[in-house]
């Protein structure tokens, strides 16, 4: 066996998940992405979707994508560099500008890509990235490619963040990148006082909000994190995506246009990426459309996140700091997450099981999420059924 195999052989985990019959993954869903779907012919309570405004199986959504398939086909075999640019595409990218009050903004083949792609390129060798340490797993892959020098700051401790901005060149480029809603966590970045920060240090900043989308926004505009707090126009790039309330694939930056043109030619995951496809273009435009229409989603969901928010504060669940759909119902052993999660599918609801490197080893948890569709009823049963669990595991009492 050469080294490269055995290195892999050694890698068992899986595997022993599997013979213990704890194994929580690629578990195969057979309907569409509803507030209940079907799995293995079973019927089961979905609480782990991204899906925040339920969308997925909207009519108008479903319809955009057909047509739009039907004209120009399924996939755009380039990149829009060349040959893979649509009318659509351009269509799309002045909405999203519009909408987060942008010069212009540009759409990339997913979220993860935009992260990747445009974290990489802005910064040089004797410039700075300085991010906060739960950021989203793209966004560290994004300053992993850069040659800049990189300072992570504790999460969402502005001290720490000044202190590592003290380190910095007053002469170079500083960016400060975080997450408007905290992916895993459910938290909000205290974007007020990085701007606030931003400012005194002659910093840029960059805020991903693929889960403040659709979800966050004053008197329920949808427009993110950023937005709600009165700081929209003051981050220099906004980014999202939309698997998360757009119910489609694929993500955008928008920024000034001097931005967006460096960007434009710069970004390597934009550059040599095959660009969306007509479908899902199309879906996600559709999304945007209902969001900006049907405020009355995003304030149902709000009714829901506060109702379950109590719910499990209520039972004695420790829950961080969320105040978001995403709740992260902390379990803090690894084993017992997984055990969690299996008697959990057994019981008819589905959640998300978060472990390293998601998470620390010590803060491992149970991710329930919401949707605008779910009713009082479906969360009811689910927090009774976790609770269950939770108490036989003897993580609550």
């Amino acid at each position: 066996m050469n080294l490269l195999k055995e290195k892999m052989f050694k890698y068992d985990a899986p595997q022993r998940a599997k013979a213990a019959g704890i194994y929580p993954y690629f578990r195969v869903i057979e309907s569409d992405q509803d507030t209940v779907v079907t799995i293995n012919g079973k019927k089961v309570l979905m609480f782990g979707s991204n899906a925040y405004l339920g969308l997925t199986n909207h009519p108008k959504v479903i319809e955009a994508s057909i047509e739009a398939t039907k004209k120009y086909g399924s996939g755009m075999a380039g990149s829009r560099f060349l040959n893979g640019t649509l009318d659509l595409h351009i269509q799309l990218e002045r909405k999203l500008a519009n909408f987060m009050r942008k010069d212009e903004a540009i759409v990339f083949s997913t979220g993860f890509n935009v992260n990747q792609g445009v974290i990489s390129c802005l910064t040089g060798r004797e410039d700075y990235i300085l991010w906060d340490e739960l950021n989203h797993a793209s966004i560290i892959e994004g300053q992993r490619l850069s040659f800049s020098k990189k300072f992570k700051f504790r999460h969402n401790d502005m001290v720490s963040l000044e202190r590592q901005l003290i380190k910095c060149h007053p002469k170079k480029v500083k960016l400060i990148v975080v997450d408007g809603v905290f992916s895993m966590e459910g938290d909000v970045a205290n974007i007020p006082e990085i701007i606030r920060l931003a400012k005194k240090y002659d910093a840029n900043v960059m805020v991903d909000e693929a889960h403040g989308i659709g979800v966050m926004g004053k008197n329920f505009n949808g427009k993110g994190a950023c937005e709600q707090l009165g700081m929209l126009d003051e981050v220099d790039l906004v980014m999202g995506t939309f698997s998360k309330s757009l119910a489609s694939i694929g993500g955008f930056i928008a920024s000034d246009s001097i931005t967006i043109n460096y960007l434009r030619h710069n970004a390597r995951s934009y550059i040599f990426s095959a660009s969306i496809t007509p479908g899902a273009t199309a879906a996600a435009s559709a999304a945007l459309d209902i969001l900006k229409s049907e405020p009355e989603r995003i304030e149902k969901l709000w009714e829901l996140t506060n109702y379950s928010l109590k719910r499990f504060r209520d039972n004695g669940f420790e829950i961080g700091n969320t105040s978001t759909p995403i709740i992260p119902l902390f379990v803090r052993d690894n084993d017992k997450t997984f055990l969690i999660t299996k008697m959990l599918f057994d019981e008819g609801v589905f959640v998300n099981p978060v472990v390293p490197p998601g998470v620390a080893a010590e803060d491992t948890l149970i991710r329930f999420s919401l949707m605008a569709t779910h009713t009082i009823d479906q969360i009811d049963e689910a927090v009774d059924k976790i609770t269950k669990a939770f108490q036989k595991y003897e993580i609550i009492k």
